[in-house]
C-alpha cells in the first residue's frame, strides 16, 4: 500500500477527521483488489480508509466492496465480526458500491454459490456467480452506462457475475451490448447502493467512482 493510503488508514485509527469537503469512504480490506479502489477514490475527491474492524466501519460515510473471491470475503466478514454490522449499516441507508465480488455480496439472492456463503441484501436483485465463465473467459467490452457523460465505458469482466433479476426499485445502469450474453444486466443502482459486475477500478476510467463519490457527498 502506498504511503498516502497508509497515512489515511492511520488517521482513521486515531480518530482524526477527513479533509473538509472530502467524504470518508471505506474500502473493505479483507481480500481482493483493495489498492486499486483506494487510489481511484482518492483521485475522485474522497478520503479512502481501510475497513477491517467494526469500529472502522462505524466511522465511514460509505463503503466500497472490492472484487475478489466472494465466498472467501463472506467467510472473512464473519471471522472479523463485520457481517451483521455491515448488514445493519446498509439497512440504515449507508451508501455502498460493490464491483464483481462486491456485487455478489450486495445481492439479495445468489445463484451458483456455496450453501454456506453469506450475502448482504443491499440490493433487491438475484445475481449469478461466475456467470461469464472461468478466468480464461475474462473479456473487455464497451458499455453504455446510464447517468454518466462522455460516451461508452470500457469494462473489464473477470470471472464476473451478472444480474438475473432486478427488483422493481432497482435501476438498470448497463447491459452487455452484444455476443452470447447480450442484454445481460451488469450494473445497477438501488437508492444509495451501486453495483457493477465489471472492474471500473482497473481501466483508468473513473466515471463510476466519481458517480459514487458524488452520491455520497450529496447525501
Amino acid at each position: 500500500m502506498n504511503d498516502a493510503a497508509v497515512s489515511r488508514d492511520t488517521r482513521s485509527e486515531v480518530g482524526l477527521s477527513a479533509p473538509a469537503g472530502r467524504p470518508t469512504i471505506g474500502v473493505l480490506a479483507l481480500q481482493g483488489d483493495v489498492r486499486e479502489h483506494v487510489g481511484v477514490l482518492d483521485l475522485c475527491g474522497a478520503d479512502p480508509v481501510l475497513v477491517r474492524r467494526p469500529a472502522e466501519l462505524a466511522a465511514v460515510d460509505a463503503l466500497v466492496l472490492p472484487g475478489g473471491e466472494s465466498t472467501t470475503i463472506s467467510k472473512l466478514l464473519q471471522v472479523f465480526e463485520l457481517l451483521e454490522p455491515l448488514r445493519a449499516r446498509l439497512r440504515d441507508g449507508m451508501p455502498a458500491f460493490g464491483s464483481c465480488a462486491g456485487m455478489i455480496l450486495l445481492a439479495g439472492e445468489v445463484l451458483d454459490t456455496r450453501p454456506d456463503a453469506q450475502h448482504l441484501s443491499g440490493i433487491d436483485m438475484t445475481v449469478r456467480r461466475n456467470a461469464f465463465g472461468r478466468q480464461v473467459d475474462s473479456f473487455e467490452t464497451d458499455l453504455d452506462f446510464a447517468g454518466v457523460d462522455g460516451g461508452p465505458m470500457r469494462a473489464v469482466f473477470i470471472r464476473a457475475p451478472w444480474v438475473e433479476r432486478a427488483g422493481a426499485g432497482v435501476e438498470v445502469l448497463a447491459r452487455v451490448p452484444s455476443g452470447p450474453a447480450a442484454g445481460k444486466i451488469v450494473a445497477v443502482r438501488q437508492g444509495n447502493v451501486l453495483a457493477t459486475s465489471f472492474h471500473p477500478e482497473v481501466t483508468g476510467d473513473h466515471r463510476v467512482h466519481r458517480m459514487f463519490v458524488d452520491l455520497v457527498r450529496d447525501r
